[in-house]
């Protein structure tokens, strides 16, 4: 028997609060992103994994937000616990892959298409795998073609999106990106949804394991958006995320600054030390060689 499908049992209350969430997280990620290709290697692992992890909680928060608006006929729809938190995990961890190529290659080219074809199969997986994680009385079924469209959407948009955030522009050139990055993570999860039907087996038994949506509700908001909060702080207690300027270089490392800064209070000693034709000397001396 059809089952009667409907994804906006609450209006657009939840497809709104989910964008915002993809946003939040795309935001805070793509800025860590950014601030990535601004600092030495030593800080750069850092950045880019609280990057990964933002945008994976934050997709995966969107999915599940936008799955309390879920409904079918006659269907109580319960979760499987393991399922549906390895989705979170799936999220971070390709999201991260795609983010660290970005990262270390630069934002464009092969390392480009690359990192977003990566980030956007992390964004699809995490959606079919959380579905997959449904516990009710019937069959999941998929038009192939629709669930194409919908990882064509993911990829397409992930690549913009860190694109963008290799651009170092700014705070409002992030902002920009992560709206577009919310949109992938939107945009992938509706129309999956679209390519979905259900198969019911007959009556309206629950199922016999899993949680339902409002048990899952209180651990899915509190986790991830307490880590994306820390996240927040972390970026604004950051006066070169907001500037979106490179670090200032080492003296040595600035064209037209001589090697080593001491030479000036070394001008003052009357010994002149010289070891392979380079050394201190006071202005007042002249080289003889």
């Amino acid at each position: 028997m059809q089952g009667t499908v409907d994804g906006f049992s609450y209006g657009l209350v939840t497809p709104l609060v989910a964008y915002l969430m993809a946003c939040l997280g795309g935001a805070l990620g793509l800025r860590c992103t950014t601030r990535s290709m601004l600092v030495s290697n030593s800080w750069r692992p850092g950045w880019l994994a609280l990057g990964a992890a933002a945008i994976g909680s934050g997709i995966w928060t969107m999915h599940f937000v936008a799955m309390m608006g879920f409904t079918v006929k006659g269907a109580p729809i319960h979760y499987d616990k393991p399922t549906t938190f390895a989705s979170l995990g799936v999220a971070i961890v390709m999201v991260g892959v795609g983010i660290f190529i970005v990262g270390y290659k630069g934002a464009r080219g092969t390392a480009l298409f690359t990192g977003g074809t990566i980030t956007g199969l992390g964004v699809a997986s995490m959606h079919y795998l959380g579905m997959a994680g449904m516990r009710l009385n019937g069959n999941l079924e998929y038009n192939t073609l629709t669930v194409t469209a919908s990882v064509v959407i993911a990829m397409v948009a992930a690549t913009a999106a860190l694109w963008a955030a290799g651009q170092v522009r700014g705070l409002m050139w992030s902002v920009g990106a992560s709206l577009v990055m919310g949109l992938a993570v939107s945009g992938m999860h509706y129309t999956g949804m679209a390519a979905l039907s259900v198969h019911l087996h007959g009556g309206s038994a629950a199922p016999s394991s899993g949680d339902s949506p409002a048990e899952l509700l209180a651990p899915m908001m509190v986790g991830p958006l307490a880590f994306l909060l820390i996240a927040g702080v972390v970026v604004m207690f950051d006066p070169l995320m907001v500037m979106g300027k490179p670090d200032w270089a080492p003296v040595e490392n600035k064209p037209g600054i001589p090697a080593h800064a001491e030479a000036a209070h070394t001008a003052r000693r009357p010994t002149i030390r010289t070891r392979r034709g380079v050394g201190h000397r006071s202005s007042r001396t002249p080289q003889n060689r």
